[in-house]
């Protein structure tokens, strides 16, 4: 089984920058797809960045150019850095574990769901 735990969210002003990391257990973590997903209040949960275990990825389009997905295999964790925050930015971001690709392209969410870690970005 594998398990989520997030850290690094907090408050910035706009422009500034943050850094999410994400640190799974489990025997098979290395192999899923990971990635971010955000929720701000009154929203739907959409996908920020996610990554596959070979390092191919992909982003959401607003978040392109900002934003950058990394992950480390052998220490099961996955980064995303964010630059030049914006205040649309704000959310609950949740690491997730099991994203499904299709040539390339995030198709689905995964199974496995982090506790969320809370980015504001103040105007």
């Amino acid at each position: 089984q594998v398990q989520l735990v997030e850290s690094g969210g907090g408050l910035v002003q706009s422009g500034g920058s943050l850094r999410l990391s994400c640190t799974a257990s489990g025997i098979y973590a290395i192999i899923y797809g990971m990635g971010w997903y955000r929720q701000a209040p009154g929203k739907q949960r959409e996908l920020v960045a996610a990554i596959t275990s070979s390092g191919n990825t992909n982003y959401a389009d607003s978040m392109k150019g900002r934003f950058t997905i990394s992950r480390a295999n052998a220490t099961n964790t996955v980064d995303l850095q964010m630059n030049s925050l914006r205040s649309e930015d704000t959310a609950v971001y949740y690491c997730n574990a099991g994203i499904k690709f299709r040539g390339g392209v995030v198709v689905g969410w995964g199974d496995v769901w982090g506790q969320g870690t809370q980015v504001t970005v103040s105007s």
